[in-house]
């Protein structure tokens, strides 16, 4: 299921997650060559990502809310 980046914030390790509408946070992690996400090393890049939906895996198997 689709759904939209509503924020972003940090996990543990440094990496960067997204906040998504449906209460799941999902990794978009920058890591070249197996992970081109150039967009999220920057503030800017970040909130250019805002309402971009993405596939959460997590509400296709009914898992509850994240948050």
């Amino acid at each position: 299921m689709k759904s939209a980046i509503t924020g972003f914030h940090t996990d543990e390790a440094g990496d960067w997650v997204a906040e998504l509408a449906c209460g799941h946070n999902q990794h978009v992690r920058h890591r070249p060559p197996f992970q081109i996400r150039s967009w999220v090393t920057s503030e800017a890049g970040r909130r250019s990502r805002l309402g971009v939906e993405l596939d959460c895996k997590k509400c296709d198997e009914g898992a509850p809310r994240d948050n």
